[in-house]
């Protein structure tokens, strides 16, 4: 299976997955444009489109594509209903695509109903898990991201996060101006910056990675409970998670 990222919008992600035959799968396609000129480039049959919340930035394009390939299986949680959805899928679902059996589970936080999809090496997130970040809460509450994310954090270090927007280099800004002398995070950041320089993409990211680098991961960490004691005395995890998470809102 080979993974491929479409660009779209300012900064968003649109994931395409293929097998060797050209059969493929796509996740939230926020516009078809770039879609149908991939699918037309690579000459990808596509059978399915999984779609994990119903921002119009990531379900724009589902109308269009639907249009396109009648045939196509769109699976996306409840809150997806109206957004083009032919199949809605729940936590605990198992869902079989391109051969391969992705397992769904609920991600509540930054919209009430959001899913993710995971198949191994591959969880594709949407805006629940970014690179050194995590998706606002538009919806949810600091305490249900806390849970969608400390859910993702149990899967293996190898897999793939593929989430739906490159805010990579602003998470790890925010990061460097909470633990400036933390030496996974300055030499990530470093890293970052020298991709984005040459407008190359910063994804997909290993869990491992995020495990180091993430703050939203690192609730429980020494250095960072020492960090927001200066400020603030927090003794529960989903404290010190809602603590970031209203840090940098208003970075």
């Amino acid at each position: 299976m080979n993974l491929n990222s479409i660009p779209a919008f300012q900064d968003n992600y649109i994931w395409v997955l293929n097998d060797e035959t050209g059969r493929c799968l796509i996740v939230d396609p926020g516009e078809a444009a770039p879609v149908l000129a991939a699918i037309a480039e690579n000459s990808w049959q596509p059978e399915a489109i999984l779609l994990t919340h119903h921002h119009n930035d990531h379900v724009g394009g589902v109308a269009e594509l639907h249009r396109r390939y009648p045939n196509l299986i769109v699976y996306g949680p409840e809150e997806t209903r109206n957004k083009g959805t032919t199949k809605i899928v729940a936590d605990g679902d198992r869902i079989r695509v391109l051969d391969q059996d992705f397992h769904v589970f609920a991600t509540p936080g930054h919209t009430l109903g959001h899913v993710c999809f995971y198949s191994a090496p591959w969880l594709f997130c949407g805006d629940t898990l970014f690179s050194g970040g995590c998706g606002r809460l538009f919806e949810g509450t600091p305490a249900q991201m806390y849970r969608s994310l400390q859910r993702i954090n149990t899967l293996p270090e190898e897999t793939l996060i593929c989430c739906a927007h490159e805010y990579t280099l602003s998470n790890m800004k925010f990061a460097l101006s909470v633990l400036p002398h933390d030496l996974f995070i300055n030499e990530y950041y470093r890293e970052v910056n020298e991709l984005r320089a040459k407008k190359q993409i910063t994804l997909p990211t290993t869990l491992k990675k995020e495990r180091q680098i993430n703050l939203f991961l690192r609730t429980d960490d020494i250095d960072l409970i020492n960090e927001i004691d200066k400020e603030t005395k927090l003794l529960q995890s989903e404290e010190r998670f809602a603590w970031l998470r209203s840090k940098k809102d208003n970075f």
